[in-house]
């Protein structure tokens, strides 16, 4: 596995070694002792994975403590771009967000650490989406932040048009109004 740092301190694009052959491919995507040494102890109690057609956009969602969670995030199948705010209080990247293209074939993961808005829009005719997270989903502790807030200047490289949300997700507020509970 290659962890790969990116813009945003402690947020990590994981690549794995594919081990391909006329039978199709074999990877290893989570190793908790590669984790460590690459990342801090993480104890993931639970996974998710939803499958979305072109256009659906979630997010930028988020649990506020007690509940925050850490998530390891991958697209299975079809292509995602995947989306990540900053929300730690005193952190040189406050504010900031991080895109990266997921998919079945670049077989990318990214780690999210407690602390971050995370989402993402399908940008194939299909996707499976999986992801592990590191605290048992609270539905009083849910939060998120617009998609298409203008102040945060993110491309979704979709038109605007095209984007399918669920109801609560056209509720989110604005990050300007935004006062977040995490700490850098």
């Amino acid at each position: 596995m290659n962890f790969i740092k990116t813009s945003i301190p402690d947020l990590i694009i994981i690549e794995p070694i594919v081990f391909g052959d006329h039978r199709g491919y074999f990877l290893e995507s989570y190793n908790q002792k590669k984790f460590e040494e690459h990342l801090n102890k993480v104890e993931f109690v639970q996974d998710n994975e939803s499958k979305s057609t072109k256009g659906v956009l979630r997010g930028l969602h988020f649990q506020k403590p007690p509940y925050a969670q850490t998530k390891l995030v991958r697209c299975i199948t079809g292509r995602v771009l995947d989306v990540v705010l900053d929300l730690r209080k005193g952190s040189p990247t406050y504010g900031k967000h991080e895109i990266v293209e997921l998919s079945g074939e670049n077989k990318r993961q990214l780690f999210v650490p407690r602390g971050f808005a995370h989402g993402y829009v399908v940008l194939s005719e299909e996707a499976i989406f999986s992801y592990k997270v590191d605290n048992w989903y609270a539905p009083e502790c849910e939060g998120g932040i617009m998609w298409n807030d203008e102040n945060l200047q993110i491309d979704w490289k979709i038109n605007k048009e095209e984007v399918k949300l669920s109801e609560k997700d056209t509720k989110l507020e604005l990050f300007k109004n935004f006062e977040s509970p995490f700490t850098y």
